[in-house]
């Protein structure tokens, strides 16, 4: 009688410990937090492309994000996986600006990327 009267408890303990174990594991397996890139479309003179398209490529999945940028030119892509690469370029009024890469080497936390559109 004294057994069962322990083999509950114990059971009990052995599977909370073992659930603690799974949860602290799959914890560390969480990536590190993002990169965020942001930058401005700008034309020759540094004047401000606003409502120009900012796209964002993944060069792994080659999923594709957009930014419309706002009355100072600026963009925003937080929380980008740091260990991929990333190409970037904007369009305004049917012209484009140069592509450029982000790269899974850089291993800045902000990276801050000018795109200039040379307007006719």
């Amino acid at each position: 009688m004294s057994t069962s009267r322990w083999a509950v408890p114990v059971l009990l303990i052995a599977v909370f410990a073992s659930a603690m174990q799974l949860y602290a594991a799959k914890d560390k397996e969480k990536p590190a937090p993002g990169r965020l890139l942001t930058g401005k479309v700008l034309d020759k003179q540094d004047n401000p492309l606003v409502n120009s398209v900012v796209y964002l490529s993944n060069t792994r999945t080659h999923a594709v994000t957009t930014y419309i940028v706002g009355p100072d030119g600026s963009y925003r892509f937080p929380e980008l996986p740091a260990n991929v690469e990333f190409e970037i370029y904007a369009l305004y009024k049917g012209q484009k600006s140069d592509t450029k890469t982000l790269s899974q080497f850089d291993d800045r936390k902000q990276a801050n990327i000018v795109l200039r559109i040379d307007v006719k």
